[in-house]
């Protein structure tokens, strides 16, 4: 059993969306409390608009330190100026300096050892200058070397992408042998320490319609994709491929393998969001700081009219959870191993005597 419940810092994302409407429908479940002790990087007095605009009446404790934050109580943390214009259902300047901001405080407190996982709420990447996504920009924050890899999870569905956020007429030159061997080690060592996949097997995509038929529509398959395929089977890992997207998933066929490799964005983000649109996660692994969010986005459509289911959102803390508790438990055996109590005695003679070529 734990010793004190896990903390779950949680972004709020564009204050234009349906960031805090998700997390304010989500808390309003009490046992969500009992799970864990939630600190929700924002502003008080935004969260509050929130609440009255949408008719949530979900309680919550201001914070001014990740520090004090109480379990058994949503704990708003004030980092996000309180006068900060809200313009529901738009992307504007400030709602993504109010993201950034929060995400930057985050990472700030991670790194001083205040909370034990991430969640992030959607964020609008035309309102953030220079943010490439979530996962880039915790990459080059921490900077220690690491490489993340996002992985949309739901209980049926589970695909990484090679390419993430390339425009399509630069996708083939982005996919390099190297880089897929790199995703898939990744995605591989995922599967198994955080979502305890004991053996896994991966379908590996491929880039061409038809898998390029024999060169006909591209050679990528044969140059690129299958000599990596050829490289990870001889490191043990098992993968299989490449299969034609379109085919793959027509026939469901993703439901024999624990996992699934795409080589860019809309190759697996548009069937996972056809099949876990209201509750897929993304997931961000490779990193030593667990980070997970809601698969779907800023939604500004939905924005204040109190129509956004909250699964998302509340299956992302559950994936953080989970993974948490999966890392430490797949840690432990390595953290303080048995010594060797037997020494070989031997000395280099016996190495000369054993290589010496025996006498005709």
């Amino acid at each position: 059993m734990e010793e004190r419940k896990i903390r779950v810092a949680i972004t709020h994302g564009d204050i234009n969306g349906v960031g805090y409407e998700v997390i304010l429908k989500t808390f309003a479940d009490p046992t969500m409390l009992e799970l864990c002790t939630p600190i929700v990087y924002g502003s008080p007095k935004i969260a509050a608009f929130h609440g009255k605009t949408l008719s949530i009446d979900t309680p919550f404790t201001v914070i001014r330190n990740a520090r004090d934050a109480q379990d058994g109580k949503l704990n708003m943390l004030a980092v996000v100026d309180d006068e900060t214009k809200i313009e529901m259902g738009t992307s504007t300047p400030e709602s993504g300096e109010a993201a950034k901001v929060a995400i930057d405080k985050a990472l700030e407190d991670y790194k001083a050892g205040l909370f034990d996982v991430l969640v992030t709420a959607p964020v609008s990447k035309n309102s953030i200058k220079g943010f490439n996504g979530h996962t880039n920009y915790i990459e080059h924050v921490l900077n220690d070397g690491k490489r993340g890899l996002t992985i949309l999870t739901n209980d049926d569905l589970r695909v990484a992408l090679v390419t993430n956020n390339v425009a399509i007429k630069d996708i083939a030159e982005s996919i390099t042998k190297q880089k897929i061997v790199e995703k898939a080690t990744i995605f591989h060592q995922a599967l198994r320490r955080d979502l305890r996949v004991s053996s896994p097997r991966i379908a590996v995509l491929a880039l061409n319609p038809r898998c390029g038929e024999d060169g006909v529509l591209g050679d990528e398959e044969q140059t690129v994709i299958t000599p990596a395929i050829n490289e990870l089977a001889e490191k043990g890992i098992q993968v299989f491929g490449p299969y034609a997207a379109d085919d793959f998933f027509g026939r469901s066929a993703y439901y024999r393998f624990d996992g699934v490799l795409a080589m860019y964005h809309d190759q697996g983000q548009t069937p996972f969001k056809a099949v876990a649109y209201e509750n897929g996660v993304r997931f961000t692994t490779g990193l030593d700081l667990i980070r997970t969010a809601p698969a779907h986005g800023v939604n500004y459509a939905a924005a204040g009219k109190n129509i956004t289911d909250e699964q998302s959102l509340r299956n992302a803390i559950y994936v953080a959870i989970d993974v948490w508790r999966n890392r430490q438990n797949y840690d432990k055996p390595y953290e303080n191993p048995l010594p060797k109590l037997y020494h070989e005695r031997r000395d280099e003679s016996e190495k000369v005597r054993f290589h010496k070529k025996p006498e005709e």
